[in-house]
C-alpha cells in the first residue's frame, strides 16, 4: 500500500475537484525554511548554524556533519525534522568541548548538498523549538488557467469553512512503506517481535534492499540478513547486531536514535488523530465551530496554543465561538497518550469510538516494557490558517508560498488543492 491508498481512507474537506499536477518533481520544487525564536541565540554554550540540505533527511545529514567533525552526533540538536525530498534550511546547535576548534571543522567541511553557515552562539536547540516555516512549492503538469481559476474556487470554499484540515502529512507515516504506524501500534502492545517484523522484513517490491528485506521475512534468520541488508539501511542493521547480541527485539527497538524510535508512535498518534478529523467531517461537524463538550485551544498571533485548552460548556459555548470567530481560538482533536484530556459531547463520541474500534486504551501509552516511548499526549487545533499565502500561475504550472506553525504540514495544504492522495 502507497500513501495514496493510504490517505484514500481520510475525507477531504473540500468536494471540489482538485487541480491535480505534481510536486516535487525535483528538489527545489519544494523549499522549506524555518524560523526559530529569538530566544535561541540568547545563550554561548552551542554554535548555532543554518544548515541547507538537499535530498538529505535531517537526523543522516547530522549524522554526517557529526562523522566529518569528529564529534557525537548527540552533541548536534535541531529544532525540527525537514522533508528529504526538498530543498531546506534548518537551524542546528552544536554542543560540546573546544567550541572554537569544533567551529574550525565544521567550516572546513565539504559534504555534497549540504552547506552550513554560521549564525552565532546561543542555547541547544531540541525537537519542537521553532516557530514554524516558510515554503515556496511548485505544482507542475497543470494548465496555468485552468488552475488558477480552480485554486480560487476552492480557496473561497475553504475560506468559509475557516481553513485547510490539519491531516498529519504521509511523512509521517512513510511516503513508499507505509509502515511507521503498524508498528508504532505493535510496540504500543508489547509486540517486540511483531513490530520488529514489520519495520526490517514490509518491501514493496520496488525499492533497493526489498529482496533481503523479503528473505528475512520468509527466514527470520538474522546473519544472513547482516550480509544481505545493504549498509544503507543503517538502522535496520543497528538493530540486527544488537538483537545478534542480546536476543530481544525490544533492546533492538531500544538501539536506535531516541528521535528514530519515537516516530514509530507519533506516527500511530497522527494515524488516530486523522481518523478523529476525517470521521468529524464524514459526520459533516463544522471544523470552525464549537459545540458543547469539544476542546478548544487558544490562538495567539495567528499561533495556536496547544498546551492552553479548555472544555466548551453550554454556558460558554456563544463566548468560545465569538473567540473562534475572531480567530483567537480553535476547536482541537486528541493526539491520544496515558494523560489525554477527552472532549465530551459529539467530538467525544468520535474519539472514543476510535479508541475502541483500534482496541487501544490510553493506560497503553506509558510503554511500561519501554519507558522512553511513553506518551502523555495532547490536543492539536483541526484546522490550519496558512498565513501569507500567496500563489500565481507560471508557464508550467502553480507557484504557492505560504507560512504555517510548527508541527502543521504543507503537503496536507496542497492535498486539499490537488486533491493528489
Amino acid at each position: 500500500m502507497d500513501y495514496r491508498e493510504f490517505f484514500a481512507q481520510f475525507k477531504y474537506l473540500s468536494p471540489l475537484a482538485g487541480i491535480g499536477g505534481r510536486i516535487k518533481s525535483r528538489p527545489e520544487d519544494f523549499v522549506v525554511k524555518e524560523v526559530i525564536p529569538k530566544s535561541v541565540h540568547r545563550g554561548n554554550k552551542c554554535l548555532i548554524y543554518i544548515m541547507k540540505k538537499r535530498n538529505w533527511e535531517t537526523m543522516a545529514a547530522v549524522k554526517e556533519i557529526a562523522k566529518r567533525s569528529s564529534i557525537d552526533y548527540k552533541a548536534i540538536g535541531f529544532a525540527g525534522t525537514k522533508d528529504r525530498h526538498a530543498v531546506t534550511y534548518q537551524y542546528i546547535s552544536i554542543c560540546t568541548e573546544n567550541l572554537e576548534e569544533v567551529k574550525e571543522r565544521v567550516d572546513a567541511l565539504d559534504i555534497q548538498d549540504i552547506s552550513l553557515k554560521f549564525v552565532g552562539f546561543g542555547k541547544p536547540l531540541k525537537l519542537g523549538m521553532l516557530l514554524g516555516n516558510h515554503f515556496q512549492i511548485i505544482v507542475r503538469d497543470v494548465n496555468p488557467i485552468k488552475g488558477l481559476n480552480r485554486t480560487r474556487e476552492i480557496l473561497k470554499e475553504l475560506k468559509s469553512k475557516g481553513g485547510f484540515p490539519n491531516y498529519f502529512g504521509y511523512q509521517r507515516f512513510g511516503e513508499r512503506r507505509v509502515i511507521n504506524h503498524e508498528v508504532g501500534k505493535l510496540l504500543l502492545k508489547g509486540n517486540f517481535e511483531e513490530a520488529a517484523l514489520k519495520f526490517l522484513g514490509e518491501y514493496t517490491g520496488d525499492m533497493m534492499g526489498d529482496e533481503a528485506r523479503k528473505n528475512f521475512l520468509e527466514t527470520k534468520n538474522v546473519e544472513k540478513a547482516l550480509e544481505e541488508f545493504p549498509n544503507f539501511l543503517r538502522y535496520e542493521r543497528a538493530m540486527l547486531y544488537k538483537y545478534r547480541e542480546t536476543k530481544s527485539w525490544k533492546k533492538a527497538f531500544a538501539v536506535l536514535p531516541r528521535p528514530i524510535v519515537r516516530i514509530f508512535i507519533h506516527s500511530y498518534q497522527s494515524y488516530l488523530f486523522n481518523k478523529v478529523l476525517s470521521r468529524r467531517i464524514e459526520e459533516d461537524l463544522p471544523l470552525n465551530e464549537a459545540f458543547v463538550g469539544d476542546i478548544v485551544c487558544q490562538v495567539k498571533k495567528g499561533l495556536p496554543l496547544r498546551s492552553k485548552t479548555f472544555k466548551v460548556t453550554k454556558g460558554s459555548l456563544r463566548f468560545v465561538n465569538e473567540r473562534i470567530r475572531r480567530g483567537e481560538a480553535m476547536v482541537t482533536g486528541p493526539i491520544f497518550g496515558f494523560a489525554s484530556r477527552l472532549a465530551e459531547g459529539q467530538m467525544g463520541k468520535i474519539e472514543r469510538e476510535i479508541l475502541e474500534e483500534e482496541g487501544i486504551s490510553m493506560d497503553e501509552f506509558k510503554m511500561k516494557q519501554l519507558s522512553i516511548l511513553a506518551e502523555a499526549g495532547g490536543r492539536r487545533e483541526l484546522l490550519i490558517k496558512p498565513r501569507e499565502f500567496k500563489y500565481r500561475s507560471f508557464e508550467q504550472g502553480l507557484v504557492f508560498r505560504f507560512f504555517l506553525p510548527k508541527g502543521v504540514y504543507a503537503t496536507s495544504v496542497m492535498r486539499e488543492i490537488m486533491k493528489d492522495h
